[in-house]
């Protein structure tokens, strides 16, 4: 089994670089497990105070749990993966079943930032962008996704996004393997890429 990381910036286009690896991959060789779905549930919050939550802060997630579940793939047991709903801030009652697969992908922007997820990172990625091309594809997803007006996406940026990125989250990139730069438009890098993969896995390291 091979555990990839995919980190990079709010809105660097982590999503289509996933999207692109499992098509180039054998179907059904590749799990994904979204650092997302591991963000403490806070539905017990007021919605002035959901409003608060700093989601790009390391604080935010429950690594703990997600490093046991990638432990337990790694074993070879099927995992229960939580299930986070950015419109009620909460986990839902159900959860999604992942197989052990031969690759597993773990996509967010703060997965460099855990000590101990790292250590189980066979490769580690970072998708680069420009920050123009970030905030545009977050304008567009948050208030399509996300149930936010245009003035909450950009308050919520320059509140938290811009300046998490710059502590947290940038200088994470040290320890990426390979650094895909344009994002998901990148197809030579993602080539390149996947055929490392695909030997890694034929050759059975």
């Amino acid at each position: 089994m091979l555990i990839i990381g995919i980190a990079g910036g709010s809105g660097c286009g982590k999503t289509t670089v996933v999207r692109e690896i499992i098509k180039r991959l054998p179907k059904n060789s590749v799990a994904v497990i979204p650092q997302d779905a591991y963000y403490w549930d806070n539905g017990h919050l007021s919605p002035e105070e959901k409003l608060k939550i700093n989601f790009d802060h390391p604080n935010s997630i429950e690594w703990d749990l997600l490093v046991e579940h990638l432990d337990a793939l790694r074993r070879g047991e099927t995992i229960q993966m939580p299930v986070y709903s950015y419109i009620s801030c909460a986990r839902l009652p159900e959860t999604i079943e992942i197989k052990p697969r031969k690759v597993i992908l773990v996509e967010g922007i703060l997965i460099y930032t855990d000590p101990e997820l790292i250590k189980r990172l066979d490769i580690k990625i970072f998708v680069d962008a420009e920050s123009d091309d970030r905030l545009t594809r977050i304008i567009r997803r948050d208030t399509v996704e996300r149930g936010r007006d245009y003035t909450q996406v950009l308050d919520h940026y320059y509140r938290w996004v811009k300046p998490m990125h710059l502590q947290f989250i940038e200088p994470t990139k040290r320890y990426a393997d390979i650094i895909v730069p344009q994002g998901g438009e990148n197809k030579v890098a993602i080539d390149i890429l996947t055929s490392r993969v695909k030997m890694k896995l034929d050759s059975g390291d």
